[in-house]
């Protein structure tokens, strides 16, 4: 089974450095793992990816070795372990709120002993079966990981017991979705989000899981950690597009003289 960057930066200390795609773009992942990137969170919660499409786009993690992370809504069982047999290094699950919400998550995604995910073992993620299952379930649940968002007032109040559910190996901090719902601007600055950030950072702390959130600039990124934040995601296939269309205009006006 292929080893996860993610999990093995996160075993030396090290923060692991994730980027978001929300359109396929086939020379994504090629380019992020040059770049230096761990692991790609694809967002099929917000954006809308075909099941072969999504496929074909985990394999081309395998080729480019790099971790591709899934953000799925989705809480049906067996879609969330067909993504894993698909080779994906990992889920990302959307708007936890609850311990039992958690646990239903952790027992379809880990084998026994710490959940109860079907076995099947032909897919991507062991190679086809071409060494068999013997080592097969141990090896899935060390190599994969279940990050879970903390997004609302109710996951915060529940943040001990949803990051203490065996099989969670990490929260993540959902900014836009936690800041409209505690009713106030998505400044990291603001006295509510300090405080929510500190009680994500003090709960996955004592559960010994990892923690993290988007960041937008190097100076917030060093600050994340220093308060012990290990998921660090930063750039997007989106945020690119914004940033460089704009500046390719203004170049096109200077070298045309209108600007």
């Amino acid at each position: 089974m292929r080893t996860s960057l993610l999990r093995a930066r996160l075993r030396q200390g090290k923060a692991a450095r994730i980027a978001c795609l929300y359109y396929p773009t086939t020379m994504f992942p090629a380019h992020a793992a040059k770049a230096g990137f761990d692991a790609i969170w694809l967002d099929t919660e917000h954006s809308t990816w075909e099941r072969h499409e999504l496929q074909r786009f985990i394999a081309l993690h395998h080729l480019a070795n790099i971790d591709c992370l899934v953000r799925t809504g989705s809480r049906n069982a067996t879609e969330l372990y067909h993504l894993l047999e698909d080779g994906a290094s990992g889920l990302m699950c959307p708007l936890v709120n609850t311990a039992a919400e958690a646990r239903q998550i952790a027992q379809a995604v880990k084998f026994p002993p710490v959940g109860q995910r079907g076995l099947d073992g032909a897919g991507l993620d062991n190679e086809f079966y071409l060494a068999g299952t013997a080592a097969y379930p141990a090896a899935a649940n060390a190599e994969t990981f279940l990050i879970l968002q903390i997004e609302t007032p109710e996951a915060l109040g529940n943040i001990d017991a949803i990051a203490g559910t065996p099989g969670v190996d990490g929260l993540f901090i959902g900014p836009g979705d936690l800041s409209l719902r505690l009713g106030c601007p998505l400044d990291w600055k603001n006295p509510k989000m300090i405080e929510a950030q500190a009680a994500v950072a003090a709960a996955a702390a004592r559960a010994g899981i990892a923690w993290g959130r988007p960041s937008g600039t190097a100076e917030d990124i060093a600050l994340l950690r220093e308060q012990g934040a290990t998921l660090i995601a930063h750039g997007s296939d989106f945020g690119a597009v914004m940033r460089m269309l704009p500046a390719f205009g203004q170049t096109l006006r200077e070298g045309l003289g209108e600007a």
